[in-house]
């Protein structure tokens, strides 16, 4: 089986385990009046669970590729030293310096950092593009998830948020 397949099979083990989270365990300790709400906390574990499914069956069951279709080239796992695996390795070392520094320095530095760094690791080197996108993007999340969800999601670094 490719690599591919497998992969595809590894997120649609985590993928059920996560739906079935989803749809039978976390609503159980909802308050009486949070069940009469037409949207619940588990809403969007639910479609995203549904939609993760259905995309890893269809790569596992290979219906993305067409029968006119060449088949396109495997990934040899022998040969991964021949594949920019540097680039993912800093890819996931940024992800979790990202996850771990969030609360430390505040959603807005944290994710144009991210985004500056994670970009440049991809090889754009634009930055007068770079870094206006980028603070852009961090500031319409943060509207968004603060504004318009309600959700408070500290913007500034924990020194400035407490008062020093």
């Amino acid at each position: 089986m490719a690599l591919d397949r497998w992969i595809a099979l590894v997120i649609l083990m985590i993928c059920l385990a996560y739906g079935y989270a989803a749809f039978f365990t976390m609503d159980a300790g909802l308050a009486p009046f949070m069940k009469r709400n037409p949207i619940w906390p588990s809403t969007f574990p639910k479609i995203l669970s549904v939609l993760a499914v259905l995309t890893a069956l269809t790569v596992l069951l290979g219906i993305e590729r067409g029968a006119a279709e060449p088949k396109p080239m495997e990934i040899n796992y022998r040969r991964l030293t021949e594949y920019k695996l540097g680039q993912a390795l800093m890819l996931l070392a940024l992800m979790v310096a990202y996850a771990l520094l969030l609360r430390p320095f505040g959603f807005l530095l944290s994710t144009l950092a991210f985004l500056t760094i994670g970009s440049l690791i991809l090889g754009e080197r634009r930055l007068h593009i770079l870094l206006p996108v980028a603070a852009i993007a961090a500031g319409l999340v943060w509207y968004l998830v603060q504004e318009v969800l309600g959700i408070f999601l500290s913007p500034w670094p924990a020194f400035m948020a407490n008062g020093g």
